[in-house]
């Protein structure tokens, strides 16, 4: 009895292993909790917020999209690149009051140019220097019935899904 019993063990942790190549695509597993960001499908984009008296311009280009879990809800991270140095005050607006339609809770990358006649506002420089990040925190409750986030720049958006 004691000689099957070694034999029973590397069977059960073979079996054990096997399975965790699944685990790593089941909601489960916190790190693709919503998924990787994909291009999405251009929409027709107006070039302002959508906000009244709001000054700020959308992103030229959205690079980067993630959502990550936390112990509350959720935080959403956006990346993007302006045209040139020197943007700022950056925000992820919600759209539709903040509420998921069809299950599809938008942003717009929102961001103010550089002062006219500064240095920043005509230097171009590398993607990386360009950069904006920008971030926004969602409860669990906001995340119900979300199964899509898209965030919108003036010429591309980005989304994920669960």
């Amino acid at each position: 009895m004691t000689s099957k019993l070694p034999v029973l063990l590397a069977l059960s942790v073979a079996l054990s292993l096997s399975g965790c190549d699944r685990v790593g695509e089941s909601r489960l597993n916190p790190f693709n909790w919503f998924g990787r960001s994909e291009a999405a499908p251009a929409a027709v984009v107006q070039t302002d917020t959508g906000r009244p008296g709001d000054a700020r311009a959308l992103v030229a280009e959205v690079t980067r999209l993630e959502v990550r879990q936390t112990p509350g809800g959720a935080i959403i991270f956006a990346a993007g690149l302006p045209p040139t140095q020197g943007w700022w005050d950056a925000e992820l607006v919600p759209e539709n009051d903040g509420l998921p339609v069809d299950g599809v809770l938008t942003y717009r990358f929102a961001l103010a140019e550089p002062a006219p006649g500064t240095p920043a506002a005509t230097r171009v420089s590398t993607p990386q220097s360009r950069e904006v990040t920008v971030a926004t925190h969602l409860s669990t409750i906001r995340l119900a019935g979300v199964q899509r986030i898209v965030v919108t720049g003036a010429g591309n958006s980005r989304a994920v899904s669960r």
